[in-house]
């Protein structure tokens, strides 16, 4: 009686059916870096701020200095002195000067402007550099500086 019961449940289910999709796929990704140069060019500023002082630039007093006409980049830039207004008085003078990098007129392919914020990489080397894919078998050799060597297996199976 319990077998023809469990035939009975069996007959009674309807059927299912699924889809059953697999890939598999290998790959190997090989890079050699470029060289390359990033410049960052350092500006022209100033700046001067006191108290209880007199200022000259050799020829006018009160003259505060400063920064004048460029040429290729670079301000033309004038100092000045500073005094202590009153004797035995408190006083205080602070200037910064920063002299900007300048614009080269002559630069071929290739060359990179000298300035003050360089950063240069060189170019990979490829030497050894190599990757084979023999059956879904991966195999990977190393180059010399500068490069990369990426293998992936993947295998994907999904029921629907």
């Amino acid at each position: 009686m319990k077998k023809l019961l469990s035939l009975l449940l069996l007959a009674g289910m309807p059927a299912s059916y699924a889809d059953i999709t697999s890939s598999i796929t290998s790959s190997v990704k090989l890079e050699v870096a470029a060289p390359g140069t990033t410049a960052d060019r350092i500006g022209n500023s100033y700046s001067v701020s006191g108290t209880g002082v007199t200022t000259t630039d050799g020829t006018t007093a009160g003259s505060l200095g400063g920064l004048g006409a460029a040429t290729n980049g670079v301000n033309a830039y004038t100092p000045i002195t500073a005094s202590q207004l009153t004797d035995g008085e408190s006083f205080s003078y602070t200037v910064s000067h920063t002299t900007g990098d300048t614009i080269s007129t002559s630069l071929t392919t290739g060359e990179v402007s000298p300035f003050g914020d360089l950063t240069s990489t060189s170019g990979g080397t490829v030497a050894d550099l190599a990757g084979t894919i023999d059956n879904h078998v991966i195999g990977i050799t190393a180059g010399g500086a500068g490069t990369t060597a990426t293998g992936q297996y993947v295998t994907t199976v999904t029921v629907d």
